[in-house]
């Protein structure tokens, strides 16, 4: 069982939503945070929100996006708090628009961010996990948009980056077993985190600058036979995502009901699928 009382724990886009709740619940146990964000004012705030309450935390900046400024991450909290055993690669940006009416810029900020993003975190991180062979956790927020692409339209570029993540941190499981160290890639599937309002607020000039807040209403399009999820406060989800790491679950959800969408979005196209190769392959054409 992954223990979080007296480990440094990294976790990026730790200044508001499910990262905020991700800190303050590594906090609440006993683990020193190094609260990463791309807004330095939010990382402050959650900072300073941990040591009123008697824990210990740094507030540190970065762009996820940019490999050189997660290596300056990871040596500023090690000087701050110690060597980092539990990371928790967060951070991410959405957008709710048909590929066909998306910049460039827009494409690749999404990627970037959510798969590049994550990606640089274990490339950065691990091989000093690996090297001391003692143990600790690396986790990935990914998202229900990653395992039921088929469920809410205008997301594609979004869809396919949070699947990337997927496949990214159950691969990396099988590399990391024989080196004690956990892998967990965390879906969420309905958090009130004010991402999708807020996303642009923050994108950096490479990507096109920041845009002005957009308030969003999804429910229009997604399916008719879906209800839409009931949103959980990321405080609420913080202790959910830790007792899946404590017990090294390879995924963590957060809505049981969304097992009917997986079923009819995912699960049963891929069947139908073996299904057919398998008629094929009984067929005198094979």
């Amino acid at each position: 069982m992954t223990e979080m009382r007296s480990r440094v724990a990294v976790v990026t886009g730790a200044g508001s939503g499910i990262g905020r709740g991700l800190a303050l619940a590594l906090a609440a146990e006993g683990a020193a945070v190094a609260v990463v964000d791309i807004m330095p004012a939010n990382a402050r705030s959650v900072t300073d929100e941990i040591k009123a309450k008697g824990g210990a935390a740094v507030a540190l900046a970065c762009d996820v996006s940019d490999r050189e400024a997660v290596r300056r991450v990871k040596a500023d909290a090690k000087a701050a708090l110690g060597e980092p055993s539990l990371v928790f690669a967060n951070a991410g940006a959405t957008s709710f628009q048909r590929l066909t009416d998306m910049s460039e810029n827009d494409v690749d900020w999404i990627i970037q961010v959510n798969l590049m993003g994550v990606t640089n975190c274990m490339m950065v991180f691990l091989p000093d996990m690996i090297a001391r062979r003692r143990g600790g956790h690396v986790c990935a927020t990914a998202s229900v948009a990653g395992l039921m692409p088929g469920w809410v339209p205008n997301h594609a570029p979004y869809s396919a980056a949070k699947m990337g993540v997927i496949g990214l941190m159950m691969n990396l499981r099988i590399e990391l077993a024989e080196y004690d160290i956990g892998s967990t890639v965390y879906c969420p599937g309905g958090v009130a985190t004010g991402m999708k309002e807020n996303n642009a607020l923050y994108r950096p000039q490479r990507f096109g600058g920041p845009g002005k807040k957009e308030e969003v209403d999804i429910s229009a399009s997604i399916k008719k036979d879906f209800k839409p999820p009931k949103n959980y406060t990321p405080e609420q989800i913080g202790p959910m995502v830790l007792r899946g790491i404590k017990n090294n679950h390879p995924v963590v959800l957060d809505h049981s009901n969304q097992r009917e969408f997986f079923e009819k979005t995912y699960l049963q196209p891929v069947m139908s699928a073996f299904d057919e190769i398998a008629a094929y392959e009984r067929s005198e054409n094979w």
